[in-house]
């Protein structure tokens, strides 16, 4: 898939520049000459990087970092004239990934591109990995918390292990066997209503907050997956 730069740049021949440099190498390129133009960008587009001038008008860089932080991790490269170790501490500690100082070489720009680009894609995976969802639901594997339509269950260590194997496998019936083996460790007892329990319990506290979807369903005579519609 291309990856989608946004320049932010109000240097009209810099900008251009950069523009026929990186669409050169495949990358599709938006672009916004002031600060406010790019803030309204920002908040309709997804971007796999951002190449920031400090020196803008109405907004300025140092400014737009902050707001781009509140929200977003996507990187930002920050290509500037100044100088002064000062200012680019100053951008790095306020949530810039990179600063490069005017005037460049296009074979350092497009490296850097390149490498904080592979470092987001990364993460991303990474993150998503670590984040299962389902309808409405949202679990979070290494926080260790679920929550549905934005509201946080108070699960037990057992009905969240249920939660993340269902979540890992959606199209997946398991037997009362199956889950108890793989949840509790132990050979299933005919007479152990632990499951059922269980299940009955993330139902009710699922439907607190979601009302309209069921999320388990009973597959009788084998067992329980999520519902798939």
């Amino acid at each position: 898939m291309e990856e989608k730069i946004l320049i932010i740049e109000d240097d009209i021949d810099l900008h251009f520049i950069l523009c026929k440099m990186l669409r050169k190498h495949n990358y599709i390129i938006q672009s916004a000459y002031s600060g406010r133009e790019a803030e309204q960008l920002i908040q309709q587009n997804h971007y796999d990087l951002i190449l920031l001038d400090l020196m803008l008008p109405e907004v300025t860089g140092e400014e737009l970092i902050k707001i781009i932080r509140k929200e977003h991790t996507v990187p930002i490269m920050i290509i500037s004239a100044k100088t002064h170790i000062e200012d680019r501490v100053s951008a790095l500690e306020n949530g810039a990934d990179d600063y490069l100082m005017k005037p460049f070489e296009q074979q350092e720009v497009l490296a850097r591109v390149g490498a904080l680009i592979r470092r987001y894609k990364q993460f991303s995976h990474q993150q998503e990995e670590n984040i299962l969802t389902f309808h409405q639901m949202k679990l979070d594997i290494v926080a260790h918390e679920c929550s549905v339509n934005g509201q946080k269950l108070s699960l037990t260590s057992k009905e969240f292990e249920l939660l993340r194997l269902f979540l890992q496998n959606p199209q997946k019936v398991f037997t009362k066997e199956q889950l108890y083996q793989k949840i509790w460790g132990n050979d299933y007892i005919i007479e152990d209503n632990s499951i059922n329990v269980h299940i009955s319990n993330l139902r009710k506290k699922i439907k607190e907050f979601d009302m309209e979807k069921e999320y388990i369903e009973t597959v009788w005579g084998i067992g329980f997956k999520l519902k798939s519609t």
